[in-house]
């Protein structure tokens, strides 16, 4: 494989690393810049070298993990699936919890070298407040592998806890990680897409509670703070979603003009959700569309299908946050209830790796909500959180997933929305907004309170371009 700069200068510095009998080390790499393909030429050169016997890979699920075997099989030009005869293999973090004593054997018998994607996923600097992954890591691998090598676009957790086998300095609890690739780096050298961020705001917004009593809001930023309406009563709104996936299809339709293949995601917050999208974007805008979600049997295989055909759209719950391959992604809607910086990078990160069509765009479109505004305006910051807190009390092993943190965020957080009475003809007959198709269609209704809310005013978007500046 032909590796970028950056890519064969850190595996110059792992192996530097490793030699001085070092055995943990930790990328930071942006998000599409090709943190797989390095860290298998650091498993070939290590068994170049005669240093290691055997790979494994841990990952948080099982496209991620297909991937990696796909990767690593090429570059070692061997199987990579734990069979007779391999070199390696590709395990889930969940899949760690229910491995034997006899499998951690592999490691005290054998020079092993574990690779972690996404090593955010593991928590823990003590067993006192590790979660269960990072459990598993501190019991059976961070003193018998060989060497470690942990890998991460976004170094921290939004729960604040420590990341396994990370170093800290004092007095800060800074994370040190030994080789760092931003995406400031990545785009100036053409390795990952420039994004745009679309902040996307109203201009008259009514709000009338149960006494009838009305309030108006000239922004969302005001609406959020002036009122009890939830930023998850924005997001569930048609004409809110009307206007996004407006914005978003006309966009990729003109990549599209040059790049035919170019395909958009769009996050939802819950399978209901999920699915109105979806609806609207078939019959309402009359695009190709399918859906993954955390409760599908083998979401991987619709994943791997829309990878790889020219259909328009993709609606996701909780899978396709990170780590999830489909290059030729080029728009983003955040219409998820998460609202960590966390989930915000990772996000943008699915639209970032470049590919060897002519138009490389990437456009992110996201409500104006204040913590969404904060993230997109210091996207430059990579580590925008990088302090820690060491928790005294263990978490439940129960609150572990089957697949990635997000998707346990976006299922299992409460239902804040409020409710969002929004009638098609009477806001025509007050004020046109900008986007809405001329096709009416049913209200869906997420009904929790005695608030309304009814938007009057003209959409409004405000473009972040990113990394332009030249100083």
């Amino acid at each position: 494989m032909q590796l970028r700069q950056w890519q064969s200068e850190c595996v110059n510095r792992a192996l530097k690393h490793f030699h001085a009998n070092q055995r943990h080390f930790l990328c930071l790499a942006t998000p599409g810049a090709g943190k797989t393909i390095m860290a298998a030429e650091v498993a070939a050169r290590l068994f170049e070298q005669d240093l290691i016997d055997f790979v494994l890979c841990f990952s948080p699920s099982v496209n991620i993990l297909q991937g990696i075997q796909k990767t690593f099989s090429l570059r070692l030009e061997c199987r990579f699936d734990g069979v007779i005869g391999s070199v390696g293999c590709s395990y889930t973090y969940q899949g760690m919890l229910s491995f034997k004593e006899d499998f951690w054997q592999l490691l005290k018998r054998n020079r092993v070298l574990v690779i972690f994607d996404e090593i955010h996923h593991c928590s823990g600097s003590t067993l006192e407040d590790a979660n269960a992954w990072g459990e598993e890591i501190l019991l059976n691998i961070q003193d018998q592998a060989q060497y470690t090598l942990a890998l991460t676009g976004t170094p921290w957790r939004s729960d604040q806890a420590p990341i396994v086998l990370s170093r800290y300095l004092d007095p800060d609890n800074q994370i040190q990680c030994d080789y760092v690739y931003g995406l400031k780096e990545a785009v100036k050298d053409g390795v990952c897409r420039n994004p745009k961020i679309v902040l996307i705001d109203n201009e008259e917004l009514l709000v009338t509670n149960q006494d009838n009593e009305i309030q108006t809001f000239n922004s969302f930023d005001a609406l959020f703070k002036g009122s009890s309406i939830s930023y998850q009563s924005v997001i569930k709104n048609d004409l809110a979603i009307h206007h996004v996936l407006n914005l978003a299809i006309d966009k990729l339709e003109s990549i599209r003009q040059l790049n035919p293949s170019a395909a958009g995601l769009v996050v939802a917050s819950s399978i209901e959700h999920a699915f109105y999208i979806l609806k609207t974007l078939k019959d309402t805008f009359q695009q190709t569309a399918t859906i993954v979600t955390y409760q599908e049997v083998t979401p991987s295989d619709t994943i791997n299908k829309f990878r790889h055909d020219d259909s328009q759209w993709i609606v996701s719950v909780g899978m396709i946050s990170e780590g999830t391959d489909i290059p030729r992604l080029q728009v983003c809607c955040h219409l998820s209830r998460v609202k960590t910086e966390l989930y915000f990078r990772q996000l943008l990160g699915r639209i970032l790796r470049i590919t060897e069509d002519i138009d490389q765009q990437a456009w992110l479109f996201i409500f104006a909500e204040p913590k969404l505004v904060e993230f997109a305006h210091r996207i430059e910051l990579e580590l925008p959180e990088s302090h820690v807190v060491i928790r005294e009390s263990k978490p439940s092993r129960g609150m572990e997933l089957t697949t990635s943190t997000y998707e346990k965020e976006s299922c299992l957080l409460p239902n804040q929305s409020r409710c969002f009475t929004l009638d098609i003809g009477d806001i025509f007959e007050k004020k046109q907004a900008s986007s809405l198709p001329n096709r009416t269609i049913k209200d869906v209704q997420f009904t929790t309170s005695n608030l309304s809310i009814e938007i009057l005013g003209r959409f409004r978007e405000k473009v972040i371009s990113t990394f332009d500046s030249p100083f």
